[in-house]
């Protein structure tokens, strides 16, 4: 078990919502079906980064326009920072998009981020999401995921030993590492991760089967409970 006691704690939620700025409600227009769908919003993630935030004494970053306008998580001149609703958008309009409601959230990140590092402390990160269970057909067989990058010591062994952590309280739920995303691909974490270096900074993308908050109910109360749970006995002092 390796010390993530004396880090800073930072929490943020990229998709947060499936909001419709009202400017931009006409291009949306036919779009409802998608914006409802995974492809809209991370369902579940919102709640958990506040339950997490709540836990714990920290801020919650979140933004709850859909990623459909502009993707948090999706650095600028990515090809998925646009979707197919936003990627039509004039440059001037998709700069304006950017201006308004991207960079607020990822400045608010960033310069967090930076703050903690720049006064002596440590960071870990932790980013709220959710994935669909079925992609294209095939069905995902986990419940709970952590994306990090495997060249970075400290991120390898906080993802591992919260794993374990909640493997302990919850035998039977699914676990994977870097599934079904890797880790290491270009996202906000990884922006910060080459800003920063990896020992000042570790940043995990939490991955939770949003089968669980669509249902609702004691499954998805318990996992919460159990996802803190097993967190904050990754953070308690050893």
């Amino acid at each position: 078990m390796q010390t993530h006691h004396h880090r800073s704690l930072v929490i943020s939620c990229e998709h947060a919502g499936n909001e419709v700025p009202p400017d931009y409600a006409a291009h949306f227009e036919g779009f409802g079906p998608l914006l409802q769908s995974h492809r809209g919003w991370d369902p579940g993630a919102h709640e958990l980064a506040l339950q997490m935030g709540a836990a714990f004494g920290v801020p919650v970053y979140a933004s709850t326009t859909t990623r459909l306008l502009v993707d948090l998580n999706r650095s600028i001149g990515h090809r998925q920072l646009y979707s197919e609703v936003s990627r039509p958008l004039t440059p001037a309009q998709r700069k304006a998009i950017v201006a308004r409601h991207y960079r607020p959230h990822r400045d608010a990140v960033e310069g967090e981020v930076a703050r903690l590092i720049a006064s002596g402390r440590r960071v870990l990160h932790i980013a709220s999401h959710s994935f669909t269970p079925t992609l294209q057909g095939v069905d995902r067989n986990t419940d709970v995921a952590w994306l990090y990058d495997p060249r970075s010591p400290g991120e390898l062994g906080f993802a591992r030993d919260w794993l374990r952590a909640l493997r302990q309280r919850a035998p039977t739920l699914r676990l994977r590492r870097n599934h079904p995303y890797q880790g290491r691909e270009d996202g906000l974490n990884s922006c910060l991760r080459r800003r920063h270096g990896m020992t000042d900074y570790l940043g995990v993308e939490l991955e939770v089967n949003h089968a669980y908050s669509l249902q609702g109910g004691p499954a998805w109360t318990q996992l919460k409970s159990d996802l803190l749970a097993s967190l904050a006995a990754c953070l308690a002092p050893s």
